[in-house]
This record gives structure tokens, sequence and C-alpha cells, in this order.
């Protein structure tokens, strides 16, 4: 019998942070830095003749159009398939709500509930982090990505 597992993917940016949780508690990290159509099959291969995945969570934008789509369409499908849920939240849950890089000189920032890009001068420094303990609460079943501003 498997071990039961949630699984959290950060794919906004590189290396790719997959968190493996066992109730609500980060139990391993995986840090990759492949393409994530290069490396999210291959890990997820890999966790599906291991564990039993219940729940599967990810970072819906902003941040790399590509990451995003491929992110999506790889989860969803894999949800489809397997009848795994698919949960979703913005990537400011994953980096304290510092801001984005964007395009050039604009960010996005989250204001209260609201995510817009802004022009900074300076580049923030930020870094995407696994919670320690996952909190079902930030997440909702609307996972469609997330682009904030239009593609370019």
């Amino acid at each position: 019998m498997f071990k039961k597992i949630d699984i959290v993917c950060i794919t906004l940016s590189t290396p790719i942070l997959i968190g493996i949780y066992e109730d609500k508690k980060l139990i391993n990290t995986i840090e990759c830095s492949e393409k994530s159509s290069e490396a999210l099959p291959k890990i997820f291969q890999s966790f599906l003749a291991t564990y039993e995945i219940k729940k599967i969570f990810y970072a819906n934008g902003p941040g790399s159009f590509m990451a995003i789509k491929i992110a999506y369409i790889f989860l969803k499908s894999l949800s489809i398939l397997k009848d795994i849920p698919l949960f979703a939240t913005d990537a400011f849950y994953f980096n304290k709500n510092q801001p984005i890089k964007a395009i050039g000189k604009l960010f996005f920032v989250k204001i209260s509930s609201e995510i817009k890009t802004q022009k900074l001068e300076i580049a923030p420094q930020s870094s995407f982090k696994l919670p320690d303990v996952l909190d079902y609460s930030e997440f909702t079943n609307i996972t469609v990505p997330s682009y904030g501003i239009g593609a370019v």
C-alpha cells in the first residue's frame, strides 16, 4: 500500500519546486533546473509509482506564460486521467507577497486581493518557497491560469 500524499508545484521560474506533503506537512522537496515540459513527466512518473496522490496544488500565476501553460495542461490532464483533484492559488502565496517579474521593469504586485503591474526601477530580490504546512483554505478549485497581463 502506497503512502498517501499531496503534491505542490511551483513551476513559474527556475528552479521548479515540488513539495510532497503528508497530513499537510512538508516531508520532501524536489528542486529541478530543467524546463517544466521535461521535468514534470519524469517527476510525476516517479511519484505515481511510489505514492498515492490525494490532491495536487499549483501556483497558477502570475509568472512565465509558457511555464504556467505547461504546468496547467500537464496537471489538469493528470487530474482528469487519474481522478486526482487539482487546486490552485496565486504565486504570491509562495513568496510572502513580494513583487514578481513581468517584463522589462514591470512587476506583478498584489494589493489587497487584486493583482496589478507596477513599474519598479530597482528589481526586488524575491524567491518562491514551499510552505512547511499546507493551508488548504488558500487554494481554490478554479485552476485556470492567471497570467496577470495579456499575452505579448
